[in-house]
């Protein structure tokens, strides 16, 4: 007994150390997606918050993208579990499961969890030339055009997909969705007039929606936005679709196995991070919204990330739009 208790006290002791050195090289947040999406501006101006809590320490960020999110998660979950890979993921950590047969991870178990970071609700965009000019208009044309109607996505599992998905079933009315390989390729077609439709993360259409390049009909959120651009759209609840509310949430997350030292020390950086002056004022020109409730703390996080699998599982196994 005296043994056990001499091997837990060394065990808590070199985890205490370990924790005073960290970060004793380049922090690495994984970004599982292409640079200059909105996930990616997201991980970035979020870094940028971390360094200063985390005493100045250096924080890379790394775009590994494929797979709908899954490779650059993958390459976090057989990571080093020291704290000096961590991964940064939107919704995608719980629709994941779901969308793919073959998951190299196992999302519940297979991560640390250290704290939701925001929540980016969508907006309903149309290309310019569309005959409607509010979300009434859209539903007739939409109705007078079974068939014809084309929905853009940034690709399998990306945040516009899962949302035209829910939009469709919403409504009763199938359209033919186009994968992109990624949020800017989908946009750039939307602007040239190529598809009709996309719904998307404010982050990625606050802009265009202000410059009068896109038509804006609706936003997500069960609430209006008070951004400027987007304070005059309607929500699709309102707008007749009762209970829509989608909203894009990005998390932090470290290996299996990382000393509860090191998650400490990251969790307080995240939840000072969050309080910063200008995260704060950067992600609310974008729309999002920064996370000020209970789910900063990673036990609350984690069962968030369960009660989003429960609810977008459903969905997408009776759409059947899952890939190997």
């Amino acid at each position: 007994m005296k043994k056990l208790m001499l091997a837990s006290l060394a065990v808590l002791t070199a985890g205490a150390a370990f924790a005073q050195e960290y970060p004793s090289k380049p922090v690495t947040i994984v970004v599982p997606f292409a640079a200059g999406g909105p996930t990616d501006k997201v991980a970035r101006d979020f870094a940028e918050a971390l360094r200063k809590p985390l005493g100045g320490a250096t924080i890379v960020v790394e775009n590994v993208g494929g797979a709908g999110g899954t490779l650059g998660a993958s390459k976090v979950a057989k990571a080093a579990p020291d704290g000096h890979t961590l991964l940064l993921y939107h919704v995608g950590m719980a629709t994941s499961p779901a969308l793919y047969r073959n998951m190299p991870y196992k999302t519940l178990e297979d991560f640390e969890y250290l704290g939701l970071i925001n929540e980016v609700p969508m907006t309903l965009v149309g290309r310019s030339t569309l005959p409607a000019n509010n979300y009434a208009e859209l539903v007739k044309w939409l109705e007078a055009n079974r068939g014809k109607i084309n929905l853009a996505n940034a690709g399998l599992g990306a945040a516009s997909h899962l949302c035209g998905l829910l939009f469709q079933q919403s409504l009763k009315i199938d359209m033919t969705t186009v994968p992109y390989k990624g949020t800017a390729p989908a946009m750039t077609d939307l602007l040239g007039g190529q598809v009709d439709l996309m719904c998307d993360q404010t982050t990625n259409t606050t802009s265009q929606i202000a410059s009068g390049k896109v038509k804006a009909f609706a936003v997500t959120s069960s609430k209006r936005l008070t951004t400027p651009a987007l304070s005059n759209l309607p929500t699709l609840d309102e707008s007749g679709l009762k209970g829509f509310n989608v909203s894009i949430w990005h998390g932090l997350y470290a290996p299996k196995g990382t000393p509860k030292a090191v998650l400490d020390k990251v969790n307080t950086a995240l939840k000072a991070a969050l309080k910063d002056p200008e995260f704060i004022k950067r992600e609310e020109a974008l729309g999002a919204v920064v996370t000020t409730d209970a789910r900063t703390n990673p036990a609350e996080h984690k069962a968030w990330v369960t009660s989003e699998i429960n609810k977008w599982t459903p969905a997408i196994k009776a759409a059947g739009q899952y890939a190997d």
